[in-house]
């Protein structure tokens, strides 16, 4: 985030405080198409739960996300009508020049 540059004129959620709600899950599935793309399988959880040996649905994703913060791929970033998810280098590019 500070490499992007995020200041006070972000709205900030601590999903580990405040829990993701249904509603604004649903607004980040509708701008970036599948819940699976909102999902980590870097949790520690993701294993130890089995989850890698399971195939999981749409509706899993959704339910794991909700359930348990961790399972959010994070950071998330909602700008007008577009969505930046994780820290990869090609997001973080996209974002920066987003807030260009």
């Amino acid at each position: 985030m500070k490499e992007v540059g995020v200041d006070d004129s972000f709205e900030q959620q601590n999903i580990k405080t405040e829990k993701i709600k249904t509603k604004e899950l649903e607004a980040m599935k509708k701008l970036s198409g599948s819940y699976e793309s909102l999902f980590s399988r870097r949790s520690m959880k993701y294993r130890s739960m089995g989850l890698a040996e399971k195939e999981l649905t749409e509706k899993d994703y959704k339910s794991l996300i909700l359930e348990e913060y961790t399972f959010l791929k994070r950071p998330v970033f909602m700008i007008e009508d577009e969505i930046f998810i994780g820290n990869t280098k090609k997001v973080v590019e996209a974002l920066k020049e987003k807030l260009l």
